[in-house]
Parts: C-alpha cells; structure tokens; sequence
C-alpha cells in the first residue's frame, strides 16, 4: 500500500477530529474559554497541525459548524418542492425551530455568532459560504411559487426571504421566546398570508 493514501486517511481523520472536538467543546466552555490548545488535547492532534488548516479558532469553529449543517458539499440542499408550498415551508420552519432548539446546536451557533463579531473575514467567510447560497435557494423554491401562481409574480423574494425566516433567527438570537412548532406554524401563517395578497390591487 502507498504511503499517499495512508496520509491521507489520516490527515481525513486528524481533520474530523478537530472539528468534532471543537464543537463539543465550545459547547461545553464557551467562545471565550475555547483555545487552539484545547481542541488539539481534545482531538489528540498537535496544534501545529491545526494551525496548518486553519489560522484561529474561530476558523475551526467555523469549519465545524458548516461541516455538522452541510456535509462535505460546499452547496446547501435544496428547499423541498412537493408542489405544495406552505407544507413544504411548513417542514423547513418547524425543522428550523427544534434545531435552533436544541443546546447540542444551540451553543456551537451562538459561539460562531461571537466569533464573526469579532473577525470581518470570518463573517465574510459566513456570508460566501452559507448566507448567500442558503438564500438563493429560499429565493429558487420562491421562484418555484410563482410560476406555479401560487405567490404573485411580483413579490420581492429578498423582502419575502427575510418575511419568512428572520422573525426566527432573530427570536432565537435575542432569547425573545420558545421555539417550537407551533411557533414555526403561527410564523408561517402570518408571513404566508400576507406575501399571497402583497400582489398589485
């Protein structure tokens, strides 16, 4: 067996480990108690071989955060597309709110939020990477809507992008309540309603 191979397997495996390692951890002490030091303790790895993928902590904290929501693919799913648009908003919503939900999800997303706070090319990362392409796809199940008549062809989908998800982000941002399902149907009822008469009079 060649030797390229076994690296790489094991550089694949030292990359899962840290990443792995640093989103338990953060979860467990929090953005500003994280360290580059830790997370190699954690994963069993030398520092510099985590300096050698990433520049900072709130880089790898990044990078794991991305690799739990999105795999190994740079390009968010699709939204799904049964040709029923409020049940299919109504799956992506009520998912949205028991994972916001969860403290597993909870911590790692509001340390990231710290850390891209703190470090503009992070935040820039962020809106490459996640921002932008998990809006165009809001925007193409949207788009999906319309030509099926089901939202008027003159919506602003960026106006109704924000309509529908940011009233979440922001409740779970600010700690302004629970987020259950039946919030996530309340929203939608609400948001839904109002895009389908937001045509000409």
């Amino acid at each position: 067996m060649s030797k390229e191979p076994m690296a790489a397997r094991r550089s694949a495996a030292s990359r899962a480990a840290i990443l792995e390692a640093a989103f338990h951890l953060v979860g467990e002490v929090g953005y500003g108690k994280l360290s580059i030091e830790a997370i190699a303790a954690r994963a069993g790895v030398g520092k510099q071989t985590i300096y050698r993928w990433w520049p900072s902590k709130g880089a790898v904290l990044f990078e794991a955060v991305f690799v739990r929501s999105f795999g190994d693919t740079e390009n968010p799913a699709p939204l799904p597309d049964t040709g029923d648009l409020e049940a299919d908003l109504r799956t992506v919503l009520r998912a949205t709110a028991l994972e916001l939900a969860d403290p597993e999800v909870d911590r790692p997303l509001r340390a990231l939020t710290v850390a891209m706070l703190e470090d503009e090319a992070l935040a820039r990362e962020y809106r490459t990477r996640v921002e932008e392409p998990t809006r165009e796809a809001k925007r193409a199940r949207l788009r999906s809507a319309q030509r099926a008549g089901q939202l008027p062809a003159s919506l602003d989908l960026d106006a109704a992008v924000d309509a529908i998800f940011a009233p979440m982000a922001q409740r779970w941002l600010h700690r302004a309540g629970p987020l259950t399902e039946e919030y996530a149907d309340a929203l939608l009822e609400i948001t839904l309603g109002g895009l389908r008469r937001s045509g000409p009079n």
